[in-house]
């Protein structure tokens, strides 16, 4: 006899009938960190995931960003989750609208749990009223759980977003390593065993100059054309390369005593 399998209805009214699913709700929950993680974390680098403790290690740039390292990977990890659930269940026909209220349930969860009961981080650390920002971050998980909830039934889409959202996934690394547009400054910081002198020459080999360096030798500030990517800084030792202005924030807090 002929082995069925239980998949999801189309129901052309709309009707739901069901706890949402937990393909849409991982990729949704993965979407979320990937928003926070590559836009707040990397481009805008308004806080790193632990930027409220103090002490050794975290005032740390190095460890910083490490622990930041740790969370985009048990995000992908999630995300591979969902994608393997939607794979093998790929008629969802709310999909969009989990994927959705999964988004939304990131924010509310990141502000509650990590923002105000645990406190490892606000959205702007160096906001004059972080507590401002973190009700902003709130307010957008509720409206987009909100949307979710309201979102009506569409036909079943098949396994075409699991193949999309794998090419999403993989190119929004990709992307989140690229320069802003005519950015001529770059912050560079190294491993402490980086030689001196390989630094140097990956400098000379980008037509860099040096614009300051700390005491320690381990952080730079260059003078670099936009068109010079950061290769030759990673191949010389370095753990952080930004063009970005932001980062002199984190800096600063984490040289401070």
């Amino acid at each position: 006899m002929a082995e069925h399998e239980t998949r999801d209805v189309w129901v052309p009214d709309g009707r739901m009938g069901r706890l949402p699913s937990a393909a849409g709700l991982c990729l949704g929950i993965a979407a979320g960190g990937f928003f926070d993680g590559i836009l707040l974390h990397q481009l805008l680098q308004w806080h790193h995931l632990l930027s409220n403790l103090e002490g050794a290690p975290f005032d740390d740039l190095r460890f910083q960003i490490f622990a930041d390292g740790l969370f985009h990977v048990a995000t992908y990890l999630l995300a591979g989750v969902g994608l393997w659930l939607l794979w093998r269940r790929p008629r969802a026909p709310r999909f969009w609208g989990d994927l959705l209220i999964g988004f939304g349930l990131w924010h509310i969860l990141d502000a509650v749990l990590v923002h105000w009961i645990l406190g490892l981080h606000n959205i702007r650390v160096d906001a004059a009223d972080p507590l401002v920002w973190d009700l902003a971050f709130f307010a957008i998980g509720i409206i987009a759980v909100v949307l979710g909830l309201k979102l009506p039934a569409r036909r079943p889409p098949g396994q075409a977003p699991a193949l999309g959202l794998t090419l999403l996934l993989c190119g929004a690394g990709i992307w989140a390593m690229q320069p802003p547009p005519g950015a001529s400054g770059m912050v560079a910081l190294f491993r402490p065993d980086a030689p001196p002198a390989a630094i140097f020459a990956a400098i000379q080999e980008m037509d860099g100059r040096v614009l300051w360096t700390s005491r320690e030798g381990d952080l730079w500030v260059l003078a670099v054309e936009p068109d010079r990517g950061s290769a030759a800084l990673y191949r010389a030792g370095a753990v952080f390369v930004s063009r970005n202005a932001a980062p002199f924030g984190c800096i600063t807090a984490s040289r401070a005593s």
